[in-house]
């Protein structure tokens, strides 16, 4: 359900897939061939959501931002890159993230964190506010801490698992979906 609020609707550009039963509220904006699937909240009601091409949302995932403050002039917005996997059950919170990131089942993202290109978040991981997760690596834990660098295998993967969603969503829009 795409819902508008004080008069802003999500945009969608080409090739988008969003599930009925997901409720995307407000100011977001989803690149060419990306992908929302069942039960995904995002709410771009107090900042915006920006979500790149090729970039799936898998399900049950939650999706919001930070408030602009006197203190924080700007807030936090939530900026997805393009090639994106994030996992089912997910939560991000006014953080940004690069290209070709994966983000595990159960993860969380919070505030003003900057997750550069090529990243694989381990499911269960907890980023807290304010971090920087380098490129080039996987994060695991509670708090997530940087286990290593990763494979040529790993790094060919990122890219693979949002060309995956994508043949997927196209399959769905196929039959009417």
């Amino acid at each position: 359900m795409l819902r508008s609020y004080k008069g802003i609707k999500p945009k969608l550009a080409e090739g988008v897939y969003v599930d009925t039963s997901s409720v995307l509220v407000g100011d977001i904006t989803l690149g060419k061939d990306s992908s929302i699937w069942p039960l995904v909240a995002a709410r771009g009601d107090v900042n915006y959501i920006k979500i790149g091409e090729r970039t799936n949302v898998q399900d049950g995932s939650v999706l919001h931002l930070t408030r602009a403050t006197k203190s924080n002039p700007k807030g936090y917005p939530l900026i997805i890159g393009d090639d994106v996997t994030i996992g089912h059950k997910v939560m991000l919170h006014g953080c940004t993230l690069g290209n070709r990131i994966l983000v595990g089942m159960g993860a969380i993202v919070m505030d003003n964190v900057t997750v550069e290109d090529d990243v694989i978040i381990g499911g269960g991981a907890l980023v807290p506010p304010n971090k920087t997760l380098e490129s080039g690596h996987l994060y695991v834990g509670s708090p997530a801490k940087k286990s290593r660098p990763l494979s040529d295998d790993e790094l060919a993967f990122l890219k693979i698992s949002a060309q995956n969603y994508v043949q997927l969503k196209d399959e769905y829009l196929e039959e009417g979906q």
